[in-house]
């Protein structure tokens, strides 16, 4: 199930921010992030707020496993099989 931005509006920055260093995190263990250090976190901690606000970035709740994860749109669109009418 895909959250909506103004969803994650309504939750404690906190719980957002925590979800963001999970996601940039995951970006480190796959080498897509070169720099760890404090202004680094922070600039693509802002960075990725303007995803998740334009839509590049969506959280996905797995009702299977019973977690969040920020995941881009190109890999939910490539999971999404597409529908035969």
């Amino acid at each position: 199930m895909l959250i909506p931005y103004e969803s994650l509006l309504r939750l404690p920055t906190s719980t957002v921010d925590n979800l963001i260093r999970e996601y940039l995190l995951s970006q480190v263990e796959d080498g897509s992030f070169n720099e760890l250090n404090d202004k680094a976190i922070q600039a693509a901690t802002e960075k990725c707020r303007q995803a998740l606000k334009k839509g590049e970035l969506i959280v996905e709740y797995s009702e299977d496993d019973e977690s969040v994860a920020i995941r881009s749109r190109e890999q939910i669109i490539q999971r999404t099989p597409l529908s035969e009418d």
